[in-house]
């Protein structure tokens, strides 16, 4: 802290005394940071920067009065249409239907908020028909193994089916229990983007065999992250 000696002449017989005064320093202008999100996986960077295309569409169907639950049906019955294709063994028209609602699945949120109809019965909906979506797509597929009488494909569905329902599973528990589980390197939206192509392609054991394997190492993410957080909050060490 800055200090300075002033001098000043006493009445009485020219006695100099000396004072210590002290000078604040000058407050710093306050520097405002940016705070940088952090995202936690490729659904939470999609959803975060997405919304420059999505808001204008999601606008649109406000103003045509198309509803977010309307939305969140029609990516359903989209996806259960594409596993019909997938049970034929044609991937290609069934991979661009389950392309196509994956965009649908994303407006039915942004249409809520826009229209501020935000809710825990929509977010439930959502959710539901979410697990849905990804269940008739993988039956689909197992139909289209079984046909073939294609073992290791049926069971690779079996694993993919397997490893995302744990996924869902593992974040469900761990938030009615109250904690956070959305780490993970294969969310829903990460499973999407790994089995669509490998669909338009006509590669789809490809992407089961990714879904498969980084599904179930998700659920383990989840399940250690969970586990840190008990530890913390109980303050014992982790065994």
């Amino acid at each position: 802290m800055p200090r300075a000696l002033a001098a000043s002449a006493g009445a009485a017989g020219g006695v100099r005394a000396y004072t210590l005064q002290v000078r604040e320093p000058m407050a710093k202008s306050t520097e405002i940071a940016a705070v940088k999100h952090v995202y936690r996986n490729a659904a939470d960077w999609a959803r975060i920067n997405a919304k420059f295309i999505l808001d204008p569409i999601a606008r649109l169907f406000i103003r045509l009065g198309i509803r977010a639950n309307i939305l969140t049906f029609a990516g359903l019955l989209g996806n259960a249409a594409g596993a019909f294709f997938l049970a034929r063994g044609e991937f290609l028209p069934g991979g661009l239907l389950i392309l196509a609602m994956g965009p649908i699945d994303a407006l039915d949120g942004s249409t809520a908020r826009l229209r501020g109809e935000t809710s825990d019965w929509g977010a439930f909906v959502d959710s539901t028909t979410d697990r849905w979506s990804e269940g008739v797509i993988l039956l689909g597929l197992l139909a289209y193994y079984v046909q073939r009488t294609d073992a290791q494909g049926a069971l690779l569905v079996m694993l993919a089916l397997f490893g995302s329902m744990m996924v869902s599973y593992t974040k469900a528990r761990a938030e009615g229990l109250g904690f956070t589980a959305d780490v993970g390197i294969m969310t829903r939206f990460e499973r999407y983007l790994v089995l669509a192509p490998s669909l338009l392609l006509g590669w789809p054991a490809i992407g089961l065999w990714v879904i498969a394997s980084l599904a179930n190492i998700t659920a383990v993410q989840r399940f250690l992250h969970v586990r840190r957080q008990w530890y913390a909050r109980a303050a014992k060490p982790p065994l």
